[in-house]
């Protein structure tokens, strides 16, 4: 895949775009692996990675060049069996005390129960704004397509070109939305058997390690249409990112409403236990989608 810098003047300021061809990925030439020694592994001229997790170590990786809108594609599978215990995160996030982050974790399962996805999404440092679901197939069976559209009218979070998940633009509400700091692709397996599973109720089973996890398919479109300064009012197609679109069309909304219905477990706007002086700001936004 070849990665370029190309630098646009949006608003008389100049703003670094980092992106990559539409072209699938090579993990050789794209990621680097960051911790875990021999436990990361690439095969196949570059075209498959694995992470796995012992009682010693996990593992991760992270992309070579930062990004900064535009749709992100991974295939995972994820680890099979007894995963209670262990998380498999594949996320972007920026660096320092006020990053940025948007967050798919995978947290592990007893044998037969289903994973949970958790999502989130940071903006200057900060998180709380959790959603969880489960799945409608398993993921331990074949690869699945893992997706984050970032514009800077909003995140779309998809699962095989599902959309599950919107968090919009709230900056006109006071709202920080992320859309000055390029972000880095991270994903790593590691133990967290103190709240994954239940919260910390289940313990990873470390004879049925090692856990190991797949990745393949890694893609990159950048969001040329992002800066310029006029949006449109045209609409994604079932959720794809295409140029100069800005929203889900009518299959696209109807697909985020089934999912949010009978898959979402959680939703951080509905927890008023949590925020007793009322939910965040952006919870209140009546939805364009």
């Amino acid at each position: 895949m070849g990665f370029s810098c190309v630098f646009v003047l949006v608003i008389s300021c100049c703003l670094v775009v980092f992106g990559s061809s539409s072209g699938g990925g090579n993990f050789h030439q794209d990621f680097d692996v960051t911790w875990g020694d021999h436990r990361a592994k690439i095969f196949n001229g570059g075209q498959l990675l694995s992470l796995s997790l012992d009682k010693v170590s996990g593992s991760g990786f992270q992309s070579k060049k930062e990004y900064l809108f535009g749709r992100i594609d991974m295939q995972l599978k994820l680890v099979a069996g007894n995963s209670a215990g262990t998380v498999t995160a594949y996320y972007l996030s920026s660096l320092g005390g006020s990053h940025d982050e948007i967050d798919f974790e995978f947290l592990g399962n007893l044998s037969g129960d289903p994973y949970i996805l958790h999502t989130n999404v940071f903006t200057q440092g900060k998180g709380n704004r959790e959603q969880q679901f489960y799945l409608w197939f398993d993921p331990t069976k074949n690869f699945h397509t893992y997706s984050i559209i970032w514009k800077p009218q909003h995140i779309i979070f998809l699962v095989d070109n599902i959309p599950i998940r919107v968090f919009k633009n709230g900056e006109s509400i006071g709202v920080p939305f992320p859309k000055n700091q390029p972000m880095r692709i991270y994903s790593s397996l590691w133990n967290a058997d103190d709240w994954a599973t239940r919260g910390g109720l289940v313990k990873t089973d470390w004879t049925k390690a090692p856990f190991t996890a797949y990745y393949r398919n890694f893609n990159v479109v950048p969001c040329t249409s992002c800066w310029s300064s006029k949006s449109s009012s045209s609409s994604f197609s079932d959720g794809a990112l295409q140029t100069n679109n800005d929203e889900l069309d009518a299959s696209g909304r109807r697909r985020l409403r089934w999912v949010q219905k009978y898959f979402m477990i959680y939703n951080y706007c509905t927890d008023s236990k949590r925020f007793p002086q009322g939910i965040p700001s952006e919870c209140r936004q009546r939805s364009r989608f």
